[in-house]
């Protein structure tokens, strides 16, 4: 079975965990202890968060200093490096691991553009966010008694590296790739690529790459067991398995469970199937005896007991 496996950024560096090297590979190493059974028996494809990584390298960086395709481009290698290694140590020998640097398209004309909404950064002082806005083009968005820059968040349209992700699962490799939903770029009108100032979603991304690898499964891994009707509410129940037309009748929060539930969907529309839970259940996921399935033909909504 061909699977594309979707790590949560907070998956790899936790709310409260100490921001450096070590704590990010211990994080690593939990994650690979749920994968590497997966990655014994099937094909496998690792793409993950960078959220709390970008913040941190937009935090260190002089304001403008690097564009933020490249800071998605670092986050991607650092990241994609520490899951590699630590996948190559857990699985059998003559099992290898790729981790892919890679691009993702979309479109120049996305409206995100007109309209960013992704937070990104530090929060500064007003007045240091105005000049900084002035300075620099950014748009801003109040947060607290602060500012934060916002950046679009543009839907994923093609996977550029995609012909080099097959070889490489051809060959038997588990690839690591479109790590924080890739690297944006927009295509020229000669043909050629550029990075844009933008943000990719993770889940939209691992679905697309899903689709255009034609995966049998995407599992979303995320710091929650299950998706909940009535999440907040006096009595959540959580969902063993959906489809898509029910899910849709439901709200869910656009800055976690949404995104989510809507790369679930529109992988789940291409046949295969998706299943959204906690990482440490990763396998039995893939079972169907944890997280929440979702699938794209009417289905009779089941709740866990």
């Amino acid at each position: 079975m061909r699977l594309v496996v979707a790590l949560g950024g907070n998956a790899l560096l936790r709310p409260g965990d100490t921001p450096d090297a070590a704590t990010q590979r211990g994080n690593v190493r939990r994650a690979v202890t749920a994968l590497a059974p997966l990655a014994a028996e099937h094909e496998l494809l690792i793409a993950h968060g960078n959220g709390p990584q970008i913040g941190l390298l937009a935090l260190q960086d002089r304001p403008g200093h690097y564009p933020l395709d490249v800071l998605d481009a670092e986050t991607e290698g650092m990241i994609g490096y520490l899951v590699q290694q630590e996948l190559d140590n857990a699985l059998p020998a003559g099992r290898r691991c790729a981790a892919l640097v890679t691009q993702v398209e979309v479109a120049a004309d996305d409206p995100a553009f007109e309209h960013p909404t992704k937070p990104i950064g530090r929060r500064y002082p007003p007045d240091t966010a105005r000049e900084l806005a002035a300075r620099l083009g950014w748009r801003l968005v109040e947060d607290g008694d602060g500012l934060r820059r916002v950046v679009a968040s543009p839907r994923p349209q093609a996977i550029v590296e995609r012909d080099i992700v097959a070889w490489l699962l051809a060959a038997g490799a588990v690839v690591i790739c479109a790590g924080g939903g890739g690297i944006p770029v927009v295509r020229r009108a000669d043909g050629s690529l550029v990075g844009v100032e933008a943000v990719i979603d993770k889940d939209h991304a691992s679905a697309l790459l899903a689709r255009e690898l034609h995966a049998n499964a995407l599992l979303l891994l995320t710091d929650v067991d299950a998706v909940y009707d009535g999440w907040g509410g006096p009595a959540p129940r959580a969902w063993r398995e959906i489809d898509c037309a029910t899910l849709a009748a439901h709200d869910f929060a656009a800055g976690s469970m949404g995104p989510k539930v809507a790369a679930a969907c529109a992988f789940a529309a291409s046949g295969g199937f998706a299943a959204i839970g906690a990482l440490d259940a990763a396998a039995d996921l893939l079972a169907g005896r944890a997280g929440t399935r979702v699938v794209g033909s009417d289905t009779t909504a089941q709740f866990w007991d």
